[in-house]
């Protein structure tokens, strides 16, 4: 397996759709406006979360069951700010829209602005050929509530490539994720 670089970022971005919308720079300002950095990075792709949350809510005393996951645990909000209550959690999807070819496996890493806040992100590898908006989740570790930017930089995709396809992707598996639109809940 090979870690990608920016140049090779950029060539599956416009010749394949690989990242849609796809930034080709690191973007810092946005009109006179400072943003936490989005686009593409050295060996990497710094992405935006959209401004639709859902952010966990225990009002309800339900149990968490990723095989029954009740949807009254969240609480809809629409804004280009979120506050996650302390010690509990949001999901918002990317603002980009990914296609991952057969030979690329794609790693998310939270970035480090949120990280020194007590905020980590937290998903799952996107696997070869799966495609859509990436749902993430925000884990507010500290005893306070934390803000999340919509529309600004709040995770790195790191793209390894194999020098073979895979036997099976995640396409070929009739992945249930697949072709996701937004924020989308655990499915069984």
């Amino acid at each position: 397996m090979t870690i990608r670089s920016d140049r090779w970022i950029r060539r599956m971005a416009e010749q394949h759709g690989m990242i849609e919308p796809f930034e080709p720079g690191q973007v810092r300002t946005v009109g006179d406006r400072r943003v936490i950095s989005f686009g593409t990075s050295s060996y990497g792709y710094d992405v935006r979360c959209g401004s639709q949350f859902k952010v966990f809510t225990n009002i309800n005393s339900t149990i968490v069951d990723p095989k029954a996951f009740d949807k009254s645990s969240f609480v809809d909000m629409e804004g280009e700010v979120c506050i996650i209550p302390p010690n509990s959690f949001a999901l918002a999807a990317t603002v980009e829209y990914f296609r991952i070819p057969r030979t690329v496996l794609t790693v998310c890493l939270g970035k480090s602005t949120y990280a020194r806040c007590g905020i980590i992100v937290n998903v799952t590898p996107l696997e070869p050929e799966w495609e859509g908006h990436v749902t993430l989740e925000f884990s507010n570790t500290t005893p306070l509530p934390a803000r999340i930017y919509a529309n600004e930089g709040v995770a790195q995709m790191i793209f390894f490539e194999s020098d073979e396809p895979c036997e099976t992707s995640y396409k070929d598996r009739g992945g249930k994720y697949q072709g996701q639109r937004g924020v989308t809940l655990p499915r069984t």
